[in-house]
């Protein structure tokens, strides 16, 4: 690269947008790194994301190029609330000069591109560097505000929980550590108690599992009102309600469930499809649309918090409704059962220790299982209120599609485990897939802290 790019020292200089700003910096760019502004943390220059909830987690990149008089260029990163030069919404790329004023969405952080200490050189006799030196861009580009490096130690770089007591709470996953250390106390104390040993391990898992799916979704909701879709599955399994189901799905309709699948796989598969499918999604799915009918009732902001309003609402309530789905199936009916029958047979221990091997893989697979069922229809209940001329349409595909993954899990655990491992890849990828699409159809996609899998440009 030639020219006026390769001549002069160029920097980025924040320029104060918010109160909370106590100190800015100026950002050297040097030939041929390029810079990505954003909030996430494997940017060049790191957002707050508390500050600039509106700002993505990769904004903006700005590159040398050699066509540009000042050597450098602007791009615009697909953002979601777009890029400002000069006032104008940044299309794509465009050349940078001296002066231009650049805005990171309209309420984010404000920079100014700055061209310093021009020398007749070309860099055509300069080998360019591979990394930029942190030591000496502060006396290139002339900035006041970054300090230069010394020998000392400050009380806050020997205590770091002195001055980061903030951000342990916001970024550090204190709470999700705090939690894994509480369980493993409580675990210690139930040995010997194997109901109580199980029921903690299995109540971890599961928060684990959602954890991961609720971190995957990126939208904030009640940890109450999550918990408590959950606890509704729970009341309704050991409700009257069930019955009701039973008859229905199971004596009605063509759904009494087979012990071993020896009728066949078609017929298997039609049993459980009405029998498990269509019956536990729709008890799943209740909490849902409760919660729906409930927002519609209140006044902002508790009916946003409370109700369901896009698919993200949907998807984070119904895996929630299946985790207490799974939680009482496994603690209530499968476990018990193995553990009555080895133990018939062989003894306490031997029923004990089958129950905890039964229990783990049954509440580690739930992300691909009911959460994944579940989680799918929530999407699509969601997804009808965002479109609610084509509700009936949205909820029979994604009833119907929930309900034969569900029943394809269920008929191959009888038949052939290494296929039930692939249904179970469909089925997760299903939900991840929902999960995608909700946040690209999120109203409030700008406040999303999802992370996003991709390595930066």
């Amino acid at each position: 690269m030639t020219g006026l790019s390769s001549s002069s020292s160029a920097c980025l200089r924040r320029v104060a947008s918010h109160a909370k700003e106590s100190s800015l910096a100026a950002y050297p760019l040097v030939v041929p790194a390029a810079v990505v502004i954003g909030r996430d943390p494997r940017c060049q220059i790191v957002l707050d994301s508390q500050l600039y909830g509106a700002v993505s987690r990769q904004h903006a990149r700005i590159s040398p190029i050699s066509s540009s008089p000042s050597g450098w260029q602007i791009c615009d990163l697909d953002s979601a609330n777009g890029t400002f030069v000069n006032g104008q919404r940044l299309k794509g790329c465009r050349h940078l000069q001296s002066g231009d004023h650049i805005l990171l969405s309209q309420t984010g952080p404000q920079f100014v591109f700055e061209l310093r200490g021009i020398v007749q050189q070309s860099t055509s006799a300069l080998p360019l560097p591979t990394e930029p030196d942190p030591v000496s861009l502060p006396v290139a580009c002339s900035l006041e505000s970054v300090q230069s490096p010394s020998d000392g130690v400050t009380l806050s770089q020997l205590f770091p929980i002195l001055s980061t007591g903030r951000d342990l709470t916001r970024k550090a996953y204190l709470f999700p550590g705090v939690i894994t250390v509480s369980f493993v106390v409580m675990l210690f104390v139930s040995i010997g108690n194997p109901i109580l040993f199980n029921l903690l391990l299995a109540a971890y898992i599961a928060g684990i599992a959602y954890y991961f799916v609720y971190q995957l979704c990126g939208k904030q909701k009640p940890w109450w009102l999550l918990a408590g879709a959950g606890l509704i599955t729970i009341l309704l399994l050991v409700s009257p309600v069930l019955r009701l189901f039973l008859l229905i799905f199971r004596g009605i309709l063509p759904g009494n469930i087979p012990e071993n699948g020896s009728a066949g796989f078609l017929v298997t598969l039609t049993q459980m499809f009405f029998g498990a499918g269509l019956m536990e999604e729709l008890l799943k799915a209740i909490p849902i649309l409760l919660a729906y009918w409930v927002g519609t009732k209140l006044r902002s902001p508790y009916r946003e918090q409370v109700g369901v309003w896009e698919p993200l609402d949907g998807i984070l309530l119904g895996t929630a409704s299946a985790v207490g789905f799974t939680l009482l199936e496994t603690l209530g009916q499968y476990v018990p059962g193995i553990v009555n029958d080895v133990t018939l047979q062989a003894g306490g221990a031997s029923g004990e220790l089958l129950g905890l091997q039964l229990l783990i893989p049954r509440i580690l697979g739930s992300i691909s299982g009911h959460m994944a069922y579940s989680g799918y229809l929530g999407y699509f209940i969601g997804l009808s209120v965002l479109k609610p001329a084509k509700r009936w349409q949205i909820l029979g595909v994604g009833y119907l599609t929930a309900a034969s993954l569900h029943a394809l899990w269920n008929t191959m655990g009888l038949i052939n485990l290494l296929v039930l491992a692939v249904v179970g890849i469909v089925s997760y990828a299903f939900l991840t897939a929902a999960i995608l699409k909700a946040r690209a159809l999120s109203p409030t996609r700008s406040k999303n802290f999802a992370t996003r899998f991709t390595r930066l440009p």
